[in-house]
């Protein structure tokens, strides 16, 4: 956990009360993750709002910036701006328990968080499913074949009831 003590906020010495962090974060820190991404380039503005509260922690991230991404369709590099909000509860436990995304127990004896794999996902949740460059949008040539090769939505038919049925559907209506 050495690469990521940058993103560390001690709140031991905190008072209670707001505290506002921020970031810049580029490739670098996305290296220190070492996993592939399907976005290169970024540059990410990262706030953290820590509400610091006797008994939890309670921290908000709010990420916006650009990083730039393959197009599914020409493969055409293109930028793409990201935003994204992520509310975090962190409370005090006997040992480190993730299991719920939107509540993570820590250590009593923690002075601080670590926030860099938090940070990591908010920006990864940013990245569009589909990465359509503009250029590929406004052109009618790629927008046709978008309409041809997206899934279709099929209307289902209305299904035959049974005459019994309807008749009982009829009488419980009528009461």
């Amino acid at each position: 956990m050495d690469r990521f003590r940058n993103y560390d906020i001690a709140f031991v010495g905190l008072k209670a009360g707001k505290h506002d962090f921020n970031y810049e974060i580029n490739q670098e820190f996305f290296d220190l993750f070492e996993t592939e991404q399907e976005f290169f380039n970024p540059e990410i503005s990262v706030n953290v709002l820590l509400d610091k509260h006797t008994t939890f922690l309670e921290f908000i991230f709010k990420v916006s910036g650009t990083v730039q991404l393959i197009c599914d369709i020409s493969n055409d590099e293109f930028s793409e701006n990201i935003e994204n909000d992520l509310k975090v509860l962190v409370k005090f436990g006997e040992e480190y328990d993730d299991s719920n995304e939107d509540v993570i127990t820590i250590n009593r004896k923690d002075s601080d968080f670590n926030i860099a794999n938090l940070i990591y996902e908010t920006v990864v949740l940013s990245i569009p499913m589909k990465k359509v460059a503009p250029s590929v949008k406004d052109n009618d040539e790629y927008q046709n074949l978008l309409d041809k090769y997206s899934p279709k939505i099929i209307e289902e038919e209305e299904e035959q009831v049974d005459p019994r049925w309807a008749a009982l559907k009829k009488l419980k209506d009528n009461n």
